[in-house]
């Protein structure tokens, strides 16, 4: 997904992976292998911070106060580590600090910031800030925030209260010990990307009773004279003539048109240990020659003689038959550029959840305030697994409600009004027929509710309110998300939707689901779904299309890409990586290539 967080399987692709993902078990999986063995990491986004205040309080009697800020990072347990300090400025009430802190934006976490300023008494001044022990500074006040907070902002600026000590505020309302303001720049050196299509000619054969399976990796050298890969293409099987998809590789990831790239060309082997065939070093700037000239460039092979080596120029060729450069925006531009993110949530009331006035039911509602399962993915789905693992393996049922605090802990950030439209299925209204898709506000007009709490509030009303049913079908729920979708296109909204359906058993209208799915996938749309308790879930995983294959419908269509991500909480077992960050990890990349496939651009 270019410069947003992601997956290693959305970062190859930004950076230069075919348009489509490999199906699992398939000959790229090793190619992947070959690629992590040699240093490629995920990509993610770097955000360079800067500070400045105003109207702090003045503590020194003969002249202004010397601030210094000091940064943390703040845990979910409420622990902080101390991230950065800044240099001290002297005499001054209003500062602007030189010194930069640099974080690393994960849109799957909430990344907490804490701030701190302190007047350095005149004997500190001339001592490096770093050993100075705050609690001989003055404190001149605090300030927190979320990082998507000032991501989202238009400006990327956030302007905050400071505040006494966290500890010390005796009521609700902090003394006023003036401003700060927190500023988030991208690093990014450029957004230009450049697409090209390779192929190449005379490959030697490098198995005995078959063609080659040729495939390029394409690499950057650094300073040192290391080769580090940074983009890839498909295996192609039995070709000695490869035209191989479009690969995309972004300027600031080989540094710059005139950098020395690395084009390596291999032939497949199942055991990981794949033959050179050739290779050419090229910048990005004779590759584009190469394609203006239509001619080809002959690849080489290192060659050993003795102790040294020399370069054996082969018969085979490698050609540039398409070269075009473009913009690729990232996921920040667009949320700077007005572009919401707007959350959705659907919860299964079928009744194979139990009966939830008995404690064994996935819905009951436990008189000490213990959450259930849906409480706990609606609230808390960010959930880490060591947390999960720690619980009791038996008490499966106590997760659900989690997941929607978790995820709309996430995603408010991203959405201004807060409104979320909240459906449940497979319930059986009072004095009605069973419904696939109710509101869980109760009302026949509106579906929204207020904010996070009125998901959970609405949640626990409907289950006083219907009887569980079923069967377990998905369509109309989807079908109900994709129509609001498709009018706020219709209208040109600036938003795109997540639909976060929580369930605890395999869908029984399968087709349907994926007729409806199919459709959704031409509209701004992203679906998550929960799998609690202990049903076997492999049949869903038939909708999430991370192993390759689209979902097709019943009349043959395909859908134009994956909007779907899966995952069954029982097998979040031990592990110390969050849910959320399983959950949403996908999100950034759906949403861009939503939108590039679009070419929708971001306002500016």
């Amino acid at each position: 997904m270019g410069n947003c967080c992601s997956d290693n399987g959305g970062g190859m692709s930004a950076v230069g992976g075919t348009h489509g993902p490999p199906s699992a078990g398939s000959p790229n999986d090793a190619v992947d292998m070959l690629l992590k063995s040699r240093g490629y990491n995920g990509l993610y986004s770097q955000i360079e911070l800067s500070f400045s205040a105003a109207d702090l309080r003045d503590r020194d009697v003969l002249s202004k106060s010397d601030p210094m800020l000091v940064v943390y990072t703040k845990a979910r347990d409420g622990a902080v580590v101390e991230v950065c300090r800044t240099e001290v400025v002297l005499n001054s009430l209003n500062p602007a600090w030189i010194t930069k802190y640099t974080i690393t934006y994960q849109f799957e976490i909430v990344q907490t910031l804490l701030f701190r300023v302190f007047d350095v008494d005149t004997q500190f001044h001339n001592v490096d800030v770093q050993i100075h022990k705050l609690d001989e500074q003055q404190f001149l006040g605090e300030a927190t925030c979320i990082l998507s907070e000032i991501v989202t902002k238009s400006n990327r600026s956030l302007t905050l209260d400071l505040v006494r000590r966290e500890e010390s505020i005796p009521s609700t309302h902090p003394q006023y010990r003036g401003k700060f303001t927190v500023h988030a720049e991208e690093c990014i050196n450029s957004k230009t990307t450049t697409e090209m299509t390779l192929r190449c000619s005379d490959l030697e054969y490098k198995d005995l009773f078959s063609r080659n399976d040729p495939f390029l990796v394409i690499s950057k050298i650094v300073e040192s004279g290391v080769s580090i890969p940074v983009c890839k293409t498909e295996v192609l099987k039995n070709e000695v003539k490869p035209i191989w998809k479009p690969v995309f590789l972004n300027i600031q990831q080989v540094g710059s048109k005139d950098s020395p790239l690395i084009i390596e060309c291999f032939n497949f082997n199942t055991n990981g240990k794949h033959d050179l065939i050739g290779k050419v070093q090229k910048s990005l700037a004779d590759l584009e020659k190469l394609h203006s000239s239509e001619q080809g460039e002959h690849m080489f092979l290192p060659t050993a003689i003795g102790h040294n080596y020399q370069s054996k120029v082969l018969k085979s060729q490698l050609f540039v038959d398409n070269f075009s450069e473009s913009i690729q925006y990232t996921f920040l531009d667009y949320l700077a550029g007005g572009f919401e993110l707007n959350f959705m949530v659907a919860i299964d009331y079928t009744a194979s959840n139990g009966n939830p006035r008995l404690p064994d039911s996935l819905h009951y509602l436990d008189p000490s305030g213990r959450p259930n399962a849906y409480q706990r993915v609606s609230n808390g789905l960010f959930v880490s697994y060591k947390f999960y693992s720690e619980m009791d393996p038996c008490d499966h049922h106590s997760f659900p409600f989690q997941a929607i605090l978790e995820v709309g802990e996430v995603l408010q950030f991203y959405d201004t009004d807060k409104r979320f439209p909240g459906w449940g299925f497979g319930a059986r209204p009072i004095d009605g027929p069973v419904s696939h898709c109710f509101n869980l506000n109760g009302s026949s007009n509106y579906c929204e509710v207020e904010g996070i709490q009125g998901i959970m509030t609405a949640y626990t009303s409907a289950l006083h309110n219907v009887s569980l049913a079923g069967p377990t079908l998905f369509g109309p729920v989807i079908s109900n998300a994709a129509l609001i979708a498709g009018q706020s296109l219709a209208s040109r909204a600036q938003k795109y939707f997540v639909l976060l359906i929580i369930t605890d058993g395999v869908v029984t209208d399968l087709q349907e689901t994926k007729d409806a799915l199919v459709k959704a996938s031409d509209l701004p749309l992203s679906i998550l779904i929960v799998g609690v308790g202990g049903a076997d879930f492999k049949e869903m995983e038939i909708l999430d299309a991370d192993k390759g294959e689209r979902l097709e419908s019943s009349t043959g269509r395909v859908a134009s890409r994956d909007i779907v991500q899966f995952v069954p909480l029982k097998e979040l077992h031990g592990g110390e990586v969050s849910v959320i960050q399983e959950l949403l990890a996908e999100l950034p990349t759906q949403f861009l290539t939503y939108m590039r496939t679009r070419e929708i651009r971001p306002s500016t």
